[in-house]
């Protein structure tokens, strides 16, 4: 029997996503080429406090908040992929409220080119980062299916798409067969998504917000086990972290993650439990 999976993936925090301000200067496609070439070079240089003083407040937060710490992740990467020689490609494409910008880069250490990739706010600050490689969107077998269940948004009020989308331009998500259709979903409040400095979880408006039911199903799979992550880290034992998959029917299975399983009232979400389009919650 064939399963269908839908993943929704509602995030405290997200690598490439930032709130933007009204009020910031226009940054347009040439500007995103020009600093991009910048930042391309201080890469070339490992020269981590350029890049650094590039980084959004949530992009240093997510790199440990500090430079220090941030030069020894650059020099992890340095160490694994060489030092950068040159691009050979470049595109610019507006993502949301986003910039993204993908170098096709020769690196020292690497027979096949890279991608160096960044995400821009529209003020022209650094909000994601990665040298990957250069892959294509999953040519998945499902591109044309139609969901049998009736789907529901997660959560109640006002929430920004991260990443979402068919293209690797709109969705990085799509290169990977088993998150080809996951969206990258932000709660936000006038048009931020924290308070305080984003430095930590409880900054964020997602982390303490209840989650509901998508639709009404059987828990097939509930796991409660696993600690929060500090921004930055994740735990490689258990990468899906907190989660419940459901059973909706129809060969159609939903894992809304991280979906922390305790019902309205401290109850906890047991395998085989059936479930209403109710509210599932952190625990009490």
């Amino acid at each position: 029997m064939k399963r269908v999976i839908v993943v929704l993936s509602v995030c405290a925090c997200v690598f490439f996503a930032s709130g933007t301000n009204a009020a910031d200067a226009p940054f347009d496609s040439a500007a995103v080429v020009a600093k991009a070439r910048a930042l391309n070079e201080a890469v070339k240089l490992s020269d981590a406090a350029t890049l650094w003083a590039s980084f959004d407040d949530r992009m240093q937060a997510a790199m440990g908040g500090d430079v220090s710490k941030f030069e020894t992740i650059l020099k992890q990467i340095t160490g694994q992929v060489g030092v950068m020689k040159e691009c050979i490609r470049e595109h610019v494409s507006k993502v949301g409220d986003n910039w993204v910008y993908r170098g096709i880069c020769r690196y020292a250490n690497k027979p096949k080119p890279l991608v160096t990739q960044y995400a821009f706010t529209l003020s022209g600050k650094v909000a994601g980062f990665r040298v990957i490689p250069d892959v294509k969107e999953y040519d998945s077998k499902f591109l044309d299916y139609q969901t049998k269940t009736v789907l529901h948004l997660p959560f109640n009020g006002q929430w920004l798409v991260a990443w979402g989308g068919r293209t690797l331009e709109q969705n990085y998500h799509a290169a990977l067969r088993d998150q080809r259709f996951a969206y990258d979903l932000i709660a936000v409040k006038d048009s931020v998504d924290h308070t305080g400095t984003g430095r930590v979880l409880s900054d964020y408006y997602a982390f303490s917000m209840a989650m509901l039911v998508p639709a009404s199903g059987t828990v097939v799979e509930a796991t409660d086990g696993a600690n929060d992550n500090t921004l930055g880290n994740t735990d490689s034992k258990a990468m899906a972290g907190n989660h419940v998959i459901i059973d909706f029917g129809n060969s159609e299975f939903g894992l809304p993650a991280p979906f922390v399983g305790y019902l309205s009232g401290g109850k906890p979400v047991e395998n085989g439990e059936p479930l209403r389009r109710e509210i599932i919650e952190r625990k009490p």
